[in-house]
């Protein structure tokens, strides 16, 4: 199986699309599914722009929309997860992963599914650890302060993917594993981007989430993106275990290193995404302690036993079938006259939308709704100003500038390797 990693797509879908399809006349070859970690921006539409984590200057439509709408369709299946600009009151939506777009799959918040006989999984978002213990307070329509805090990795997520047992293929963050460069020639990194230096030196460069779920997961191969350079590391876990290959790569632009061709040794096929009868497991069994506060769960809570999950997820997956529900438009994209007439909307377009494709996925699991309007968080909304009417502070340390420029812009880079040295 030929599978496409890309770093950051910054809604450069028309782009990443086309050098995929290039690649694939010029080696008379087929790739078979596409993954992208992160910054994928899935604006459907001018409202969408509101809750889009970037500087007013860099708000553009680009190029999802038209995937959305039907307009065009992705040529190969292609799983995301979310990074820290990203349209997030559409990826609630689709908190526990679906259909962003036909033939476009989100993972969600943290998500494990299958493609053949290929397990992939990730978690979305980057690590802040002020918000790290909070629950998912944060609701649309987001203020200055919500729309940087939803995309904060939160416990509760990486608790969940702490539970899988069975091995991971292939595993997807936004940020880096906090170490990570540890494993690999830091020093040629910071030949071009100095300014990590110093975060590699104090050991603060990359998440201790994501360490841990490595650590614990110890998949075979582990891509980000974020910090927009290409980077590669072997981790060995232990003497004699096995090993991960990890590789960040950059964000779509011409001569960056945005895209790699790895093959991954695979079943006949079929090749399609399908749920994983143990993250559904897990799901089930963590629902009943959703934080939908900023009081983090009570990881005791869940009282559902593991086995007895899994025997249920098991005879409704043979009842039903496993491939995800089929994607529903909840809103009208970009240049579309005709509006949404679906009862799942409600109101005033910046409350929360149920997406079908979410109520049905929770109806299979026979689990309760609950991602709606919390007391707290219309609280917190009504407290400051709207980003409309304050306009938006682009001043964040943790972001990395979507146009940055270093000494890897002049060099002479391939935009696709064919396997990772």
């Amino acid at each position: 199986m030929k599978i496409a990693v890309e770093g950051c797509m910054h809604g450069e879908l028309d782009n990443v699309y086309k050098t995929i399809q290039h690649y694939e006349i010029t080696y008379n070859t087929k790739v078979d599914l596409l993954l992208c970690c992160g910054d994928f921006q899935a604006v459907r539409n001018e409202k969408d722009m509101e809750s889009l984590n970037v500087p007013l200057k860099y708000r553009e439509m680009k190029s999802f929309w038209k995937y959305y709408s039907g307009q065009e369709l992705a040529p190969i299946p292609t799983i995301f997860i979310g990074g820290n600009h990203e349209a997030s009151n559409y990826l609630w939506e689709l908190y526990y992963g679906g259909w962003a777009a036909p033939n476009i799959y989100f993972l969600g918040y943290a998500g494990l599914v299958k493609f053949g006989n290929i397990r992939i999984g990730g978690l979305s978002g980057i690590y802040n650890a002020r918000n790290y213990h909070l629950g998912h307070y944060e609701r649309p329509p987001y203020n200055e302060r919500t729309i940087r805090s939803v995309y904060h990795v939160r416990e509760y997520d990486v608790h969940k993917l702490m539970q899988v047992e069975e091995p991971i293929d292939i595993f997807l963050s936004h940020d880096w594993p906090l170490g990570i460069t540890d494993h690999g020639n830091w020093r040629e990194l910071i030949r071009y981007k100095k300014y990590f230096e110093q975060e590699i030196q104090d050991k603060t460069l990359g998440s201790k989430a994501a360490a841990q779920l490595l650590e614990k997961l110890k998949p075979y191969y582990w891509f980000s993106a974020h910090l927009h350079c290409k980077f590669g590391a072997l981790v060995q876990h232990g003497e004699g275990g096995p090993v991960t290959k990890f590789l960040a790569l950059d964000k779509c632009l011409p001569g960056r290193k945005f895209l790699q061709i790895v093959e991954v040794e695979s079943g006949p096929g079929p090749y399609e995404i399908q749920y994983d009868e143990e993250w559904l497991a897990i799901t089930r069994k963590f629902n009943s302690i959703f934080p939908s506060t900023k009081k983090n769960a009570n990881f005791g809570g869940a009282e559902l036993d593991m086995q007895d999950c899994r025997q249920w997820v098991r005879s409704k997956l043979q009842e039903r079938g496993s491939k995800p529900f089929k994607f529903a438009e909840t809103f009208p994209s970009e240049n579309s006259s005709q509006s949404i007439s679906n009862s799942h909307v409600s109101g005033d377009t910046d409350e929360h939308s149920r997406n079908p494709q979410t109520e049905c996925f929770l109806e299979l699991l026979e689990l309760p709704y609950l991602l709606d309007d919390s007391s707290e968080s219309r609280e917190l909304t009504n407290s400051s100003a709207s980003l409309t009417q304050r306009g938006f502070n682009d001043d964040n340390s943790e972001d990395i500038p979507i146009d940055d420029l270093d000494e890897s812009e002049l060099e002479d880079n391939d935009e696709v390797e064919t396997r990772i040295k």
